[in-house]
């Protein structure tokens, strides 16, 4: 399996979905950053060489934020929101829906099970 910053990539998917599995990369990204180095996407992840692994590497260093530099920079970005005290930062406080979404009905998602009402009878 071809490791990309840290990440095992299958080997039979093609490049275009492989390079997914990378945490900040989605599909229109990855068929960018396939164009730039030239490689064509419809190839799979087995049949590349280690020179164009490490220019894939290079490439996205160079240009985009990923892993754990990104997972960072989100939480950092969540944290000063609960720090300044703001409503989307109460709201990630909480656990609750952050952009709007109505939490009466639904959101459960984000709160978890619902609470037991009563006991269990032995």
């Amino acid at each position: 399996m071809p490791r990309i910053f840290g990440v095992d990539i299958p080997k039979n998917k093609k490049i275009k979905i492989s390079l997914r599995y990378v945490y900040g990369i989605g599909p229109v990204r990855a068929l960018e950053i396939l164009n730039k180095v030239k490689i064509d996407p419809e190839k799979r992840a087995s049949e590349l060489s280690d020179e164009e692994i490490s220019q894939i590497a290079t490439y996205v260093q160079a240009n985009y934020r990923i892993e754990g530099e990104l997972r960072r920079e989100i939480a950092q970005n969540i944290r000063r929101l609960i720090d300044i005290n703001s409503y989307r930062g109460s709201r990630h406080k909480k656990g609750l829906p952050v952009r709007g979404q109505r939490t009466k009905c639904n959101a459960r998602t984000r709160k978890g099970p619902r609470p037991r009402v009563g006991g269990i009878k032995a």
